[in-house]
Parts: C-alpha cells; structure tokens; sequence
C-alpha cells in the first residue's frame, strides 16, 4: 500500500483507484498542514467536515457518469459557494460572510463524487494576477517563495504544484485560470462557456450581457486528470441557463492516443502583435510549439488582427464592474475605504464611462469577435506566450514595464490572455519549460470555438512528449 505520506505525489487519474482504502482525506491534510506555512495556499479549511462525510461515503446515484472521483478531496477557489464556508472573495467587506447555499458547479463536483477540503486564496473579487488580500494575504509560488503564484486562481494553483491535492477549480474572465497555472507549472483550462455551470446571476450574468464571460473551470498537475475533471463538471445545472449536458464522448476519453487526430495546421504568435514578450519566455514558447511542427503539422507565423483588444477589454470589464448590483455599495463607505486602490480605480473607470463609449465597445467587439473566428478557421489551434513575463517578485502588485512598454494599470499586462477570453473559444496552458533562474513558463494553446475536446487531446499529446508534468508536485522552495 502507497504510504500516506506518499500519496501527493500520485495523478489523481491512480489516486482514485485508491479511494476505497479512505486515506486521502488524511492525506491531503496532512500535506496542507506541511506545505501551507509557506506559501498561504488554503487560508479556508473543513477538514472535519471533509473527513466526517468520507466516513460515512456512499458513492451516489451518479457513480456512473465519467468523472465520477469515488470522494476524492479537491479545492474550491474563494470566489465559488461552498454553503456553510466562508465566502469572502479575498474583501475585508466579506470577510464574516458564509455561504447559505452551493455554487451550482459545487452542486454538480459533489454529485460527481468530490469532497470539498477547503478554498484557495484569491485577490479581492479575483481583480488582478497577483494573489493577495487584506484578509488572509499573499499566495507565494511553490517553486520559489519570493514569487506570485499569478492570479486570480493563485491559491488552487499553488495549492496543485505543492501538492496539496490532485485537482483544484478558478474562474477565468481575463486569464485567471491560465496566468496560475503558466506561473506554476500546472495545467489550466479557459472552458467554453456553458460547459462547466457556475452562478448564472450577479457579476457573472452582466459579463455575458456585456459579450465577454467570466467561466468556471479545472486545473490539474497534468492534462489526463484536468479532463477528468473537467468529465465531473460538464454536467447541465438548472440553476445556470447557459450549462449544457456532458458531451457524448467523455473528454478523459477523447484525449486517449488516436482517438483525436493531431492537428494539421497550427499558428504561431510570440507577441500577438500586440503584447511586449520577455525574449526568454517568448524563444521558450516558440521551441514548445515548434514540437507540433515535428509531428507533421504546418506550423504558421500568423495571429488574428487584434489591434483593439485592449480598448474594448478595458471598457467593457470596467463596464460589468460598474453594471454589478453591488458595485455602487461597494464604492460608498465603509465599503470603499475597505477596498484595494485597483477596484477603485476600476469601479470609477466603470462608472464614468459614457453608453456611447460602451456601444461602440460592443460594436468594435462584434467585429473583433468575427475577426478571430475567421482565423481560426484556417488552424486547428494557435499557440503563444499565455503570459508576457516569467513569475516576478509577491510584492509587487503588478507588472508596470515589459520591454520598455509602460502599463498604466492593473489589468493590461494581461492581454496574451484577455485577447481570447473576448472571444469564448476554449485556451489552456501547459507546462512547456523553465527559465534559466527555475521558473515555469506556459505555453497558451487556443482552440476552436466549442472544440474543447481537440484543444485538450492536442495538449495531451504535447505533454506526453515532454518531461513536464512530472516536475510537479514539490517542496515549496523558499529560494534565495
């Protein structure tokens, strides 16, 4: 029998074939309560609570569904309900609030047979790719504590590299589930929208109104286990209209070797035309995709036009900011004087903007939208950068230069990725190397619209071919 103290280091796809001997409750504790002091991954915790219902486990009316996890112990990201946990998005303002009631995609991972052990840490209402909060502090990386272990699904990232457990959900509206894990050295998926179900009301149904969505979704340590729990999210739940039921063919199964032809056609972009790009991480990136090209694939130096994606991403994420019915409490003290300068800022920004500066925002994101669908149909995928720049110093609350170009706030550093969250078309990145201080890069892959099963056997394949995956888990390292 696989010691306890072990059982970190094992894919959840093995783990769950030793569910039935209920050690890894005791297990993942045991590995929070070890590797937490060092890097703040799970300020929230329900250890008794995970342990009384793996006690008394009985598999459920749904063990036969793909996905099923047989009680396998996973991480909720404080911006999802786990009814009778704290919920405070990372605010002082929620900081005593406790959830009366489950996410939606809380409902659908216990039905599919997780047990929720604790939450992962997130900035304040996951503004930004940094993790900090003034009410549990910063997330610092794994691979060197002096680090940001990105953002704004921080906390499950580093929680996932650490070992700490096997799977982790975030949410991603500019990048929050692919800057973590690039950051890390795990797998995260941007899911189309509607496949994982999530709260369908408050900020998340003004996102889609305003044509971009904020999405719920897996990260793993490797890409067999994010597909398996991606099987155990994909699931309908009528309290999100836009949910949808699973897929014919389980995604744990479509990414098995044949089952998905490797892409014919793939395109290249260091910079998107748009994003100043360290020269290490973007000559790492294009070594990564040119792996693709050794397989067969015609690898192509081409990108969408995106020009304006800056324009209309700043406008209308400020414009859902300010269209949250709690945003306007929010901005009124007590409330204001308890929030971060960065949610100020973007609230005003939200609350100044004219309806004509929103329309035309709309109306240019109509075009844009357009403009990326037709590239892609000339690729299977596109790869690039899934971030401008290496993990950088925890205190630094956000990248201010890159390559001589200034940013003037918190958000547009972030575009490799905010660039297809406005486009709902599937991303992921994957581990595809190391700078030469130790630090992880990831490689974004983009998908076709709704082709999350080919985006994930295409990732599979690459991982498979390289030695990445297995860096992880390991001993958070305090560095120098």
């Amino acid at each position: 029998m696989t010691p306890t103290t072990d059982l970190h280091k094992l894919s959840a796809t093995d783990v769950v074939r030793l569910l039935k001997e209920r050690l890894l409750v005791e297990a993942a504790a045991h590995r929070i309560q070890a590797s937490d002091p060092g890097i703040n991954a799970v300020p929230i915790r329900c250890f008794d609570q995970a342990r009384a219902k793996a006690a008394r486990w009985e598999d459920s009316a749904h063990k036969s569904r793909p996905g099923y996890l047989y009680g396998l112990p996973i991480l909720v990201k404080d911006l999802t309900a786990v009814k009778g946990l704290p919920f405070t998005l990372g605010s002082r303002i929620y900081k005593d609030n406790i959830a009366a009631t489950n996410d939606p995609l809380v409902d659908v991972l216990e039905d599919s047979g997780a047990i929720v052990l604790g939450k992962t840490n997130t900035p304040e209402f996951g503004a930004g790719a940094n993790t900090f909060n003034d009410v549990f502090g910063k997330t610092c990386n794994p691979w060197d504590t002096n680090l940001t272990s990105g953002g704004s699904s921080g906390g499950s990232a580093a929680a996932l590299a650490a070992g700490q457990v096997w799977l982790a959900t975030g949410t991603d509206l500019g990048g929050s589930l692919r800057i973590p894990a690039s950051f890390c050295g795990v797998v995260g998926l941007r899911p189309s929208v509607g496949r994982v179900p999530q709260n369908f009301y408050g900020e998340a149904s003004s996102v889609g109104e305003l044509g971009v969505h904020s999405v719920s979704g897996p990260l793993a340590r490797n890409v067999p286990d994010l597909a398996l729990f991606l099987d155990a999210m994909a699931h309908h739940h009528p309290s999100d209209p836009l949910s949808r039921q699973p897929p014919e063919v389980s995604f744990s199964e479509a990414i098995q070797p044949g089952k998905w032809p490797l892409p014919s056609r793939v395109a290249w972009s260091p910079n998107l035309g748009i994003a100043p790009v360290d020269p290490e991480v973007a000559t790492i990136c294009e070594q990564a995709a040119g792996w693709f090209a050794s397989m067969g694939a015609e690898l192509v130096h081409d990108c969408p036009e995106l020009h304006d994606a800056v324009d209309i991403f700043q406008v209308l994420r400020a414009a859902v900011m300010a269209a949250d019915p709690a945003g306007g409490a929010h901005m009124r003290d007590p409330g204001r004087s308890l929030l971060k300068p960065e949610l100020i800022w973007q609230y005003e920004k939200g609350f100044s903007q004219t309806p004509e500066e929103v329309a035309r925002a709309k109306h240019a994101h109509k075009h844009y939208v357009q403009r990326v669908l037709d590239f892609m149909t000339r690729f299977d995928l596109l790869c690039c950068p899934c971030v401008m720049v290496a993990p950088f110093d925890v205190d630094i609350r956000w990248i201010q230069e890159v390559q001589g170009t200034k940013f003037s706030n918190y958000v547009d550093w972030l575009m490799m990725t905010y660039a297809f969250s406005l486009v709902d078309v599937p991303a992921i990145s994957v581990p595809c190397g190391m700078t030469t201080d130790g630090c992880p890069v990831g490689l974004q892959i983009v998908g076709r619209p709704q082709h999350d099963a080919a985006l994930l056997a295409a990732a599979a394949a690459f991982e498979k071919a390289h030695p990445f995956a297995g860096m992880v888990p390991i001993q958070p390292n305090e560095g120098t």
